[in-house]
């Protein structure tokens, strides 16, 4: 009688073994899951920061060059014109309806 209850001990202990190992494996697995998807998230991140900084240099680089060559006033008044649509007193602005 004593054997069987031993048997019974040891293979509920045996079993609580086994489903915890699985528990273990399954969470591992889901773990790495995860781990890899924020991963290829932020390796995404990282190209689209890298475009953004690479137009920001490009940027300032030509912001610089107009800075030395002195062409501040050229350069404002191009950026009023083609960003701001802004135009001088008494200028006449044609615009080409044909579509052409």
């Amino acid at each position: 009688m004593e054997k069987k209850e031993r048997k019974k001990k040891k293979g509920i202990s045996a079993l609580a073994i086994r489903i915890g190992s699985v528990c273990l494996c399954v969470y591992l697995c889901v773990s790495f899951i995860f781990v890899q998807v924020d991963i290829v998230s932020k390796r995404q991140q990282l190209e689209n920061l890298s475009r953004q900084v690479s137009a920001q240099r490009a940027t300032n680089t030509e912001l610089r060059r107009v800075l030395d060559a002195g062409d501040e006033a050229a350069y404002m008044e191009r950026i009023a014109r083609d960003k701001l649509g802004y135009v001088r007193p008494g200028e006449h602005i044609y615009v080409d309806m044909s579509g052409d």
